[in-house]
């Protein structure tokens, strides 16, 4: 909430990380560039040097989503060959769609002020100037000031903390990444107390605020299982440290993928920890190689569905692993009668000339993703010989960000002697005694595809299996789905409280959805809303608001 008087954090970019690489071609009209362009948004910048000289700078006209472009001039001509130091003072804005702030009453210590980063997809340009795109990789080095009762993270290694010479009252948090990333999961800057962290492996610490440190350390016991099942289906893990970070209820996503540094939502506590292998899977195929651009999304989560499931399939058995690909389909047709199945954004690389990858986000580059390598899987030998395809791929472009082109030449290469063009183109309480909660999420999934039930049916189900008094996330939300859309007004109360009380947009927009679509709870949907929006992250907020016709 920009109004919230959150003690400050100074982000120091010492001259390693404030370097942009910036090569003259070898072409003649490119021999005496003069011009470097980065992205920003809502940034102020007060002063560019080059080299240790003051550059021109101006800021270009801007755009709805992607922010003003940020133009500056070189004192001097960039021949072949030569690089330049660009060092340049600026500002982010409190209202920083890429920054979420909180008071301390708005944590479960209710002590101290919290803050954390969400990059993904172009919101790293709203905290430094930078080329945002997914398309270039970078290592860096970095200082985070904060007030020494608070604690920084970041998605990098830790490389020790000093008193703050400048203010006795601070202290400075050193990192630094060695390995190239994308750009999106850099600044993955958290700050809050974290008075306690549990160690759960060789290469894990769980970091949470107190009092929620112990269930988590529970909860993520099987983290480094689920390491070394993904190491012995995909190669060795590069990124040394994988640590766990668990957010406040308003973090708008399951999981991010942060290198060193996995960002998760409180709801998985009394949820399935299966996201976690989903964010695992993401050290191979969304960080080690990447999306170039955004159309090309699924490479990312298509395959990191995929990773993650064979990882499910080695702990928890194959019949696991393919309740788990049903399901996804399941998700796949109920996102595509939802899109509409003429909605170019159900492709599976879209087309997004002008169109902001956030408005864009659904389950078709995981799902169709998935989808695909599991049909290939199928027609092309099995899963022992795709894993042998997907392990090559991954060796093939680590570290470098492709397009899907790279991805379907490979695949012909790998296969030469298999694949071919149009292979790409196939009433009790016992009732519920014995069934796990994924084939529970999985029934109600499957029930929310069909037409609305009868209300008399929803109360009947309450009345039995009493569902209402379940806390697993998975299945409380679909529940309530199902108990809105059958237009039973005893459940707008309980929606309307899932979809404030945390913030991940799987589950915070489909309920506000449903209330609006409900004409007994559509204006209390809106002032619901209206009265929380400012405490959303900014994505959810901007997202939410386009649902209810509440544009800003």
């Amino acid at each position: 909430c920009p109004q919230i008087p959150v003690p400050s954090t100074r982000l120091f970019l010492p001259e390693k990380c404030r370097c942009f690489p910036l090569h003259a071609d070898s072409s003649s009209r490119y021999k005496g560039m003069r011009k470097a362009v980065l992205d920003t948004k809502d940034l102020q910048v007060f002063k560019v040097t080059a080299n240790g000289q003051d550059a021109k700078f101006a800021f270009g006209e801007k755009h709805s989503f992607k922010g003003t472009p940020l133009e500056i001039t070189l004192p001097f001509d960039m021949r072949r060959g030569q690089e330049a130091i660009i060092e340049i003072s600026f500002e982010s804005s409190p209202k920083s769609s890429a920054l979420q702030w909180f008071t301390p009453e708005q944590t479960s210590g209710k002590k101290h002020p919290f803050l954390f980063s969400q990059c993904q997809a172009n919101h790293c340009r709203a905290i430094l100037p930078c080329q945002d795109t997914p398309a270039v990789k970078l290592t860096y080095y970095a200082e985070i000031s904060v007030p020494k009762e608070l604690v920084a993270l970041m998605s990098a290694r830790r490389d020790g903390e000093m008193p703050d010479p400048e203010d006795s009252s601070r202290k400075i948090y050193r990192f630094s990444q060695n390995f190239p990333i994308e750009c999106f999961p850099v600044h993955s800057v958290l700050t809050g107390i974290f008075t306690s962290n549990r160690k759960i492996g060789p290469r894990t610490l769980v970091w949470a605020e107190k009092e929620l440190v112990d269930k988590s350390a529970y909860e993520f016991a099987e983290t480094e299982a689920m390491l070394q099942t993904a190491e012995d289906l995909a190669g060795p893990y590069v990124w040394g440290q994988y640590d766990l970070l668990v957010l406040p209820p308003s973090f708008p996503y399951g999981g991010m993928e942060n290198p060193c540094l996995t960002f998760v939502t409180p709801t998985l506590l009394v949820s399935v920890t299966v996201v976690i292998a989903h964010e695992i899977s993401h050290s191979w195929t969304g960080n080690l190689v990447t999306n170039k651009t955004w159309e090309h999304f699924w490479l990312n989560e298509g395959h990191t569905v995929y990773l993650e499931r064979r990882i499910g399939g080695r702990l928890f058995g194959e019949q696991f692993r393919h309740f788990k690909a049903l399901g996804g389909w399941r998700e796949l047709q109920n996102t595509i009668n939802t899109l509409g199945d003429k909605n170019p954004i159900s492709n599976l690389v879209p087309n997004l000339n002008e169109i902001d990858p956030d408005v864009a986000y659904s389950s078709v580059p995981y799902e169709k993703g998935f989808a695909l390598l599991f049909y290939l899987e199928q027609l092309l030998g099995g899963p022992d010989v795709f894993m042998g395809f997907l392990k090559a791929y991954i060796q093939q472009f680590a570290y470098k960000s492709i397009v899907t082109d790279d991805w379907k030449a490979f695949l012909y290469s790998y296969f030469k002697d298999k694949a071919k063009e149009s292979d790409l183109g196939s009433f009790s309480s016992a009732d519920l005694k014995g069934i796990s909660s994924h084939q529970l999420i999985e029934l109600l999934a499957l029930l929310l595809l069909e037409a609305p039930l009868p209300l008399s049916h929803v109360k009947r189900m309450q009345q039995v299996y009493d569902f209402n008094a379940i806390s697993n996330s998975e299945i409380r939300f679909r529940w309530l789905r199902l108990c809105i859309q059958s237009k039973w007004e005893e459940a707008i109360p309980l929606a309307l409280k899932m979809a404030t009380e945390q913030g991940r947009m799987k589950f915070t927009r489909p309920l506000f959805r449903d209330l609006y679509n409900f004409d007994k709870s559509r204006d209390l949907a809106v002032k619901t809303f209206l009265e929380h929006r400012a405490c959303m992250h900014p994505v959810t907020s901007m997202l939410v608001g386009k649902d209810l016709n509440q544009d800003q």
